[in-house]
């Protein structure tokens, strides 16, 4: 039996709080499938599983604040899903033969030094509401996800216990009737919807098979959610904007503090001409539809991440006192919160996309940054950060590194500039770049070989 245990989502986290299990007891999960919602300091995440098998025990209770590293529940692992976190490996490059893949678990779930058995919380379960077992963790699943109440259920197995096949059954009888459409919830979304007097038949679910989970019956609500705090719960999105924003200022002082005190900074600056970039993109745009055009973000996106690819000792993590490049070029991109703060969830594998591909999983990761629908390996696996206040109106940034990172790209407005070329003098559009690097990982001249490679790819765009 495995434990899973509550992830550590980014540098400065220390706890989170248990919002929301997406799955119950019995329940089948494959590696990568989100089977809870936890929040932290800085939004709230939807926590993937990193097993293959059957869930066994819940042991913490949503509304409960625990520690990095403490089980949350167990899993059986099954014969066909062995317990690897790593995904399979890619064949190595004639030039990659010397280099080996980290594993990237890592950075992300460390385990506090001498941990103490964590508290077991047990969930309340039928049997304990009505005295005596009438079905199994999987057929109670099966019901709450059906809208069918067990109590209404006539039982045929051993001593009136209620079976998968009862609830199936009921199920199907329900669709007949004249009945209400069944509604797929989570039990959280039900008590919320309570609360916050919202129809969930009005509410649109996001979750598997379209089952209503709370971040819905919350957008769904008329105004921010104003049931009672749990006593255990720390500061939640529930709570004003501006206490929420407090929270993260906190959070995020910390852990700049500590990059600025620990890390080694040395900074770089480049302009780059934009003039080949932006004429080739103008004539993309006009030959493309509306829902489809590109902005330059995309272009400056893609360039950072495949001079990334070609500079790998500014692709990776410092930790245990040396670096660990990465294979996979996972772009952290900052977005700022409408409420206030700032994260940088990761753009899997950006150096692969194709530019269209990039934009439009640009756009699904910002939306779902701002609406708290991250997953946990967005929020832990950026390998490098890209920050762009281009539209606010700054011409050039140098940001702080984000620990176990080693470097940051920043970019700023695209202006017009007078400028010689070819010993015609003219104006041009450009755009100021810089990298903020960390200098136990690599000097001046690596950080300059990849500001040059960002310049080399945006003077090619036809081939980003």
């Amino acid at each position: 039996m495995a434990e899973f245990t509550m992830p550590s989502l980014g540098a400065d986290m220390d706890e989170g709080t248990l919002q929301e299990w997406l799955v119950q007891p019995g329940d089948q999960v494959r590696k990568g499938d989100p089977v809870a919602v936890v929040e932290t300091a800085k939004s709230t995440i939807e926590v993937e599983c990193f097993e293959t098998g059957t869930m066994g025990k819940l042991l913490v209770e949503p509304g409960t604040t625990v520690p990095v590293g403490m089980a949350l529940a167990l899993i059986e692992p099954t014969a066909e899903g062995p317990r690897r976190r790593e995904k399979p490996r890619k064949p190595e490059k004639p030039d990659q033969a010397e280099r080996k893949r980290p594993v990237r678990s890592a950075p992300r779930r460390t385990t506090p030094p001498a941990r103490t058995e964590p508290a077991r919380v047990p969930l309340p379960s039928a049997a304990d509401e009505r005295g005596h077992t009438v079905a199994g963790p999987l057929t109670r699943h099966l019901a709450e996800s059906s809208g069918i109440n067990l109590e209404e259920v006539r039982g045929s197995g051993p001593g009136g216990r209620v079976t998968r096949t009862d609830v199936e059954q009921a199920a199907a009888a329900a669709e007949a009737g004249t009945s209400p459409p069944r509604l797929r919830t989570t039990p959280l979304a039900r008590k919320l919807a309570a609360e916050l007097n919202v129809d969930l038949a009005t509410v649109t679910g996001t979750g598997k098979d379209a089952t209503i989970r709370s971040v819905d019956v919350r957008k769904a609500a008329p105004g921010p959610a104003t049931s009672a705090p749990h006593p255990h719960r720390v500061a939640a999105p529930e709570g004003s904007y501006e206490d929420r924003a407090a929270t993260m200022r906190q959070a995020i002082a910390g852990l700049m503090a500590r990059a600025n005190r620990e890390i080694p900074h040395y900074y770089l600056s480049t302009t780059i001409d934009l003039a080949v970039a932006m004429g080739w993109l103008h004539e993309y745009n006009r030959r493309s539809p509306v829902t489809e055009r590109l902005i330059p973000a995309a272009l400056l996106l893609k360039a950072a991440a495949l001079a990334a690819r070609e500079v790998p000792e500014l692709n990776g993590f410092w930790a245990d006192d040396h670096f660990t490049a990465r294979d996979d070029v996972h772009l952290g991109v900052a977005v700022a919160l409408r409420g206030g703060g700032l994260i940088a969830p990761a753009l899997h594998d950006a150096d692969t996309l194709e530019l269209p591909q990039l934009m439009t999983a640009l756009k699904d990761l910002v939306a779902r940054t701002r609406t708290g629908r991250l997953r946990s390996s967005e929020v832990s696996d950026a390998t490098i950060t890209v920050t762009n206040l281009g539209d606010q109106g700054v011409e050039t940034v140098f940001g702080v590194i984000y620990p176990p990172q080693v470097a940051l790209v920043g970019f700023g407005r695209v202006v017009d500039r007078p400028s010689a070329v070819d010993g015609l003098l003219g104006v041009r559009p450009v755009v100021t770049a810089t990298l903020s690097a960390d200098h136990r990982a690599t000097d001046g001249a690596i950080g300059a070989r990849y500001l040059t490679a960002v310049d080399r790819h945006l003077q090619n765009p036809e081939q980003l």
